[in-house]
């Protein structure tokens, strides 16, 4: 198909020439009522297309597209305006500074996840021999980042999803983390039963069913299992708050990312079932996001 039979049939239209500037322009007005970050958005796509860093669309923005070049950046931006997240597009979401790969078995990661990571790092920072456990890894990202912070650090980490599992033992190796022990449970069912932890960490399903922020934006292409919990959200994190007490170590301490509007819930299902000193810290927006507990064996 050449691209003027693939504008017909997606109904768009291109004003100018080829080149990267204009590409640039012409991409952020089809893209700025479907995207806050239009601009960014397109400069992403054609970075892609071109195998070039952003530094290039700068240094060469009169750099004119083949007919080939074209043709792939208008399909990929087709996709965007229908709303797919650039990750899904692209295969790559960049988190903690590691590139990681990712795909519709999993969920996005999320710079308000860094937020987790960062906790902990402050937590036990500059202690070594950490044993870490990491529920519903994903695409490996909570486990990886601070894996690389870590060296010394025997992380776990575990999904249920089997191509979840192997799209992060697929990060690890790429980014020569391979230390990170990524295995298939179902929550603690394969973690073996004799095994203690200084830390448990997990962003599991927190969204009630019928949240309507779930038909907006890129969850809609998000793996709904991934997304969605029982009881308003929360029975993923009382299931995994009740089990976690047989899995931490003396004065072990459990991290949850959670909705924004569940901090009081979470830090009250965490002192019930006997945690001690429950708070929770906001994240970058300032909405509250990250619980954690220390749990006294």
């Amino acid at each position: 198909m050449n691209k003027d039979v693939f504008l017909k049939n997606y109904r768009l239209r291109l004003i100018g020439d080829n080149s990267i500037a204009n590409l640039i322009k012409q991409a952020q007005l089809l893209l700025q009522e479907n995207s806050d970050s239009a601009k960014l958005d397109a400069q992403i796509l054609l970075c892609f297309v071109l195998d070039k860093a952003r530094s290039y669309l700068l240094t060469w923005p009169d750099k004119l597209l083949n007919n080939k070049q074209l043709l792939h950046f208008l399909q990929l931006l087709v996709r965007r305006i229908q709303g797919e997240p650039i990750a899904y597009i692209i295969g790559i979401k960049e988190f903690w500074s590691l590139p990681l790969k990712v795909s519709t078995a999993t969920l996005i990661p999320r710079p308000d996840t860094e937020t987790l990571v960062e906790l902990v790092l402050e937590q036990y920072q500059g202690k070594k021999n950490i044993s870490c456990l990491d529920l519903g890894t994903g695409t490996g990202a909570i486990a990886l980042a601070l894996a690389s912070e870590n060296s010394t650090w025997h992380i776990d980490a575990i999904d249920f999803n089997a191509d979840a599992v192997q799209l992060a033992k697929c990060n690890a190796k790429c980014l020569n983390l391979e230390q990170v022990n990524i295995f298939q449970s179902d929550w603690f069912a394969q973690v073996g039963a004799n095994k203690k932890f200084d830390v448990i960490v997990s962003n599991p399903p927190y969204i009630d069913s019928n949240d309507e922020n779930l038909s907006q934006g890129d969850v809609r292409f998000e793996p709904k299992s991934a997304l969605i919990a029982d009881e308003k959200g929360l029975a993923d994190i009382k299931h995994i708050a009740d089990v976690a007490r047989a899995f931490l170590s003396a004065k072990g301490k459990l991290f949850f990312e959670h909705g924004f509007e569940q901090g009081h819930a979470v830090r009250a299902i965490l002192t019930a079932l006997g945690y001690e000193n429950s708070q929770t810290e906001q994240d970058l927006n300032g909405h509250e996001r990250i619980t954690w507990a220390i749990f006294q064996n």
